[in-house]
């Protein structure tokens, strides 16, 4: 092959992508979209507290008044009146609900509740109120025993132990891990490969079904190799991808990064992912994890995050990305020079979303056992090994595994990208007639 045609062929089809309008759209309206998933929940969080309402009770047990004090959202106020009475004056007096505790059944140790409002009451209100009552009928069951400080040996018998774990390097340090971090991470990067995958390789079907359809291709067939055309495509679509990608992240951490800046301190105070939006406010992580202290849960979050080998993270990511985006966007672009439109690539397609489906879930599977036999032959075989190894990374893998499974990743994408190239060679010129399985085997094994 020739590289400076491919050369050429990867300059046109990357200007012929970047300069459509799908693609100025997509790379400015998902950044968008992106800051909205992350900003408005901030907003609503800070928003979104619910109004005080006024709850009437009348408590016949005569053990759960004690308990219900007010919140921010609930005032508790004591009413004397019958409950058909109470009910039927509620907007009169400005009751918004009328809470009735039964009488107490000393047999059962237990009371019954029924709440009544103007309008349904919100789950958390519910839940409190409930919780409170639940805290008054035990607290009188532990002083029903009549045993001398029952409830202060029931308290000090309650274990509330935290298990803190730690991850031992070759050299015998120990650093702080949270198996929760690990999973996380898992999750981001085995989606990520999934996703950039399954797109980017449809993208590529379909440039190739586009030209095939124009009959353009016949026109550039004349000029370079179908090989060539093939794997220029590829490349260019890749590089298609990659600015987006960029000028996603670049353009939803400014926007992200901006709103922070605008909305202030109360942002942070919001929201629960503090290291990101440190990292957005330009606050030294290490500095928050030494002033909260390893033991708090935040500390030992950005403690996980920080003793995290990134740099070997980010380089196996993108080896395993380069690797599985090239064996299937070859296939892809077999089965797009063997279709004229895309209503015809379901039964052709099927094999090749069917092991991207079964690395998904074998993914998913290994976030809780990750040197699991499945989730081992899973990152091994090199159908499924760009996205299960990736998802097994953070929890460790030895560097045999991770270059046998490279290793037979490349080896197998450049056989699939060998044998793509035979049957895109003879398909991309091939018009009139629907291909079938047994006409890729017959382009197979045409010399």
């Amino acid at each position: 092959m020739n590289l400076r045609t491919i050369g050429i062929i990867i300059s046109r089809e990357y200007q012929n992508k970047v300069r459509k309008k799908s693609f100025l759209v997509t790379t400015f309206l998902v950044p968008v979209l992106m800051a909205a998933l992350c900003i408005v929940p901030m907003v609503l969080m800070m928003t979104s507290k619910e109004k005080t309402k006024v709850i009437a009770v009348i408590d016949n047990s005569g053990i759960v008044r004690p308990y219900l004090e007010d919140t921010q959202t609930i005032d508790y106020v004591d009413c004397d009146l019958p409950l058909d009475e109470a009910k039927a004056k509620m907007g009169e007096l400005g009751y918004n609900a009328v809470l009735n505790i039964s009488e107490l059944d000393k047999e059962a140790k237990t009371v019954t509740a029924e709440v009544t409002s103007v309008n349904p009451l919100g789950l958390d209100m519910v839940s409190s109120i409930n919780r409170r009552i639940n805290d008054a009928v035990e607290d009188y069951r532990v002083a029903s025993y009549n045993i001398a400080g029952l409830e202060q040996i029931l308290k000090d018998v309650k274990a509330n132990v935290s298990l803190k774990t730690y991850t031992m390097d070759e050299e015998g340090k120990e650093t702080i891990s949270e198996t929760g971090v690990f999973a996380a991470a898992s999750m981001v990067l085995g989606l990520l490969v999934f996703l950039f995958i399954t797109l980017f390789g449809s993208m590529v079907m379909s440039a190739v079904i586009e030209e095939k359809s124009s009959r353009v291709v016949e026109v550039l067939v004349s000029s370079v190799k179908a090989t060539e055309l093939m794997f220029g495509k590829i490349v260019g679509i890749a590089l298609v991808a990659l600015t987006q990608f960029v000028l996603w992240i670049l353009l939803t951490g400014a926007l992200v990064g901006g709103a922070a800046a605008i909305m202030g301190p109360e942002m942070l105070s919001s929201v629960s992912d503090v290291t990101a939006m440190t990292e957005m406010a330009g606050v030294d992580a290490e500095e928050i994890t030494a002033a909260m202290g390893e033991s708090s849960e935040i500390g030992v979050i950005l403690g996980t995050l920080r003793n995290m080998n990134l740099p070997r993270l980010l380089g196996v990511f993108l080896l395993f990305f380069v690797f599985g985006y090239v064996l299937y966007a070859s296939m892809f672009a077999a089965i797009g020079s063997a279709v004229e439109n895309e209503g015809e690539t379901n039964q052709l397609q099927l094999p090749l979303t069917i092991p991207l489906m079964i690395a998904y879930f074998i993914a998913i599977y290994t976030f809780n056992a990750p040197d699991s036999p499945i989730a081992f032959w899973g990152s091994m075989i090199p159908f499924t090994s760009p996205i299960v190894m990736l998802a097994r990374l953070p929890f460790g893998v030895p560097g045999w595994e991770l270059v046998l499974s490279l290793v037979l990743l490349a080896v197998t994408c450049v056989a699939m990208a060998w044998l793509s190239a035979k049957i895109y060679r003879v398909g991309i010129l091939m018009f009139g007639k629907k291909a079938s399985w047994k006409d890729l085997w017959k382009w197979l094994k045409q010399d």
